[in-house]
This record gives C-alpha cells, sequence and structure tokens, in this order.
C-alpha cells in the first residue's frame, strides 16, 4: 500500500519451497526491487510490483545462469494412517465377489453377466467397466491381483487417505475399461481387477513424478518416479498368454493423469471426504452388479 493506493503485483516465481522463493526475494533486494513471499495453498510464490517485473526477470535470469540448479530434498509428504482400510475393503471385494461368482449365486452366471464384453458394453451396459475389476477367472489371477493391488493401494491411502485414493482408482480403472471397449472388437472379453491394479500404479509414478516438478530438480530426478513406473509396467504388466496389455496400458494412463490432478489441484482429503469418496466408491460398486445381475 501505497500513498496513491494499493500496488497491483504479480507473480515471478513459484517452488513447493519457501526457501528457493527466498533466495530469489534477497537477490532482487540487493538490487532494489522490492518482492514478497506469499503462500497460495500448494506452493510457494515470489511476487514482485508489477512495474517491476521485467527487471525482476532479467535479475532473476541472471541468478539462475550463475547459480546451477542443485537438487533440493522433498518436502515432507504428510501421510494418512488409515490406508490399511481401503486395502483391507479392496482385498475384501474381490474375495466376497469371487466366492459368489464361484458359487453362482442367486442363480446368475456372474462372469456372462459382469465381464468386460466389448459389443454389450458399447451398446450401452456401462456397468461392466466397473464389474469386471472384480471378477477372476482362477486363483491363481485372483491372488495376483490381491497382493499387488492391496500394496500398491496401500501405498496411494497413505498419501491421499484410504477412501479418497480408492475412489480415484476405480473411476481411473472404470474409465480405461470403457476405453478398451471401445477400441477393441465387439467379441473382446476381458476380467480382472489388474486395471485397477495398474491404474493405482500410475497414480503413485505421476504423484511423486508432479511433487518433483520443480526448477531446483534435475530432470533425471524429477523424470525417475514416472520412468520406474513404466519400466514396473512393462515387468508386470506385459506377459502371459491371457494378458490384456491394452487395459494395463490405459489403466496406468488414467491413473497417471489422476495422480498429476491430485498433485497440482489440491484436492481436499479430510475425514468427511475420505468417508464420503468411500462411500461413494462402495455404492458405485453395488450399483454395477445391481444392474448386470438385474440385467439378466
Amino acid at each position: 500500500m501505497d500513498a496513491n493506493g494499493p500496488v497491483e503485483i504479480v507473480e515471478i516465481f513459484r517452488s513447493f519451497w519457501r526457501s528457493a522463493c527466498e533466495e530469489r526475494g534477497f537477490v532482487l533486494h540487493a538490487v532494489g526491487i522490492p518482492s514478497q513471499v506469499v503462500w497460495l495453498g500448494r506452493a510457494w510464490a515470489l511476487v514482485v510490483p508489477v512495474e517491476q517485473r521485467p527487471a525482476a526477470l532479467a535479475q532473476l535470469e541472471r541468478y539462475e545462469r550463475e547459480n546451477p540448479p542443485r537438487r533440493r530434498p522433498l518436502a515432507a509428504e504428510p501421510l494418512h494412517r488409515g490406508a490399511w482400510l481401503g486395502a483391507a475393503a479392496y482385498a475384501a471385494v474381490l474375495l466376497v465377489v469371487g466366492h459368489l461368482a464361484g458359487g453362482l449365486a442367486f442363480d446368475a452366471d456372474w462372469l456372462d453377466a459382469g465381464a468386460l464384453v466389448a459389443g454389450p458394453t458399447r451398446a450401452g451396459e456401462l456397468w461392466r467397466a466397473v464389474t469386471a475389476l472384480t471378477l477372476h477367472l482362477d486363483v491363481g489371477h485372483l491372488l495376483a491381483n490381491l497382493g499387488f493391488g492391496v500394496v500398491f493401494g496401500w501405498l496411494a491411502g497413505q498419501l491421499l487417505g484410504a477412501g479418497l485414493a480408492w475412489a480415484t482408482v476405480l473411476a481411473a480403472a472404470s474409465l480405461a475399461n470403457l476405453l478398451n471397449a471401445f477400441v477393441q472388437p465387439p467379441t473382446h472379453s476381458s476380467v480382472g481387477a489388474s486395471t485397477a491394479v495398474f491404474a493405482a500404479l500410475g497414480l503413485l509414478a505421476a504423484y511423486a513424478w508432479r511433487r518433483r516438478h520443480d526448477p531446483g530438480d534435475r530432470w533425471a530426478y524429477r523424470w525417475a518416479p514416472l520412468v520406474a513406473g513404466v519400466i514396473l509396467l512393462g515387468f508386470t504388466g506385459a506377459g502371459g498368454e491371457r494378458t490384456d496389455v491394452l487395459a494395463h496400458l490405459t489403466g496406468f494412463g488414467t491413473g497417471a493423469l489422476a495422480g498429476v490432478a491430485h498433485a497440482t489441484l489440491g484436492i481436499p482429503r479430510g475425514r468427511v471426504v475420505q468417508w464420503v469418496s468411500g462411500g461413494l466408491a462402495l455404492a458405485a460398486l453395488l450399483l454395477a452388479w445391481w444392474l448386470a445381475l438385474g440385467a439378466r
């Protein structure tokens, strides 16, 4: 504020670390350019009066040339304690549906009703994109998805909270199944939670990559989480006689987009959000199966 009224300010630098903004603010102060460090909710920003923007940017450009980027430690990520609840719910859903499907509960063929068959899905049976995630062809298939899914889902739950993490994974995996159905031949059929497993992997990799996206980090360090996720995708998701590679790729891709969104947008992660998100995810599963079994 000055005698002529409020001073218009403009952002010239942003970082997850306050110290990075303060360093540059000190550089500007040394040449007589006023600046201020402000908190934006998910990152810090350095702002200057709008008329000082050209001179400030020139000084910062000179500073960056004379001080090559160096890696800074990641800011501490707050972890959610209830992550195991989501992993336990995931395991319970797969085991319960596996038991009911194996016993032909309600006199229904659960595989016929819930598998992701491209033709019927494109014709309007969109619930198959959800129900297919809970079905498996054999015990080995089920156990593999239980193991990987619990680990990846637990890690995602620690970062985002159990309810929000699994709601995100379910949404990403269902979208991936829909994309798969609309590009595959009408007779193509697939089942399994592996699409959700790779959606969780994509979520973790992209979230970690985005959290490292800072001018102070070298490119190899910033991209390491995403590269590691792609390598793990190739190692675990591209083999096997009955592997639906496209479903794994689309699951990883939609999960990665969700990870970038969570790291960038600052979506609330409080207790109410966790319970509402988890409840909506379970409701979506129940509704999908109600529609699937009711359509037979």
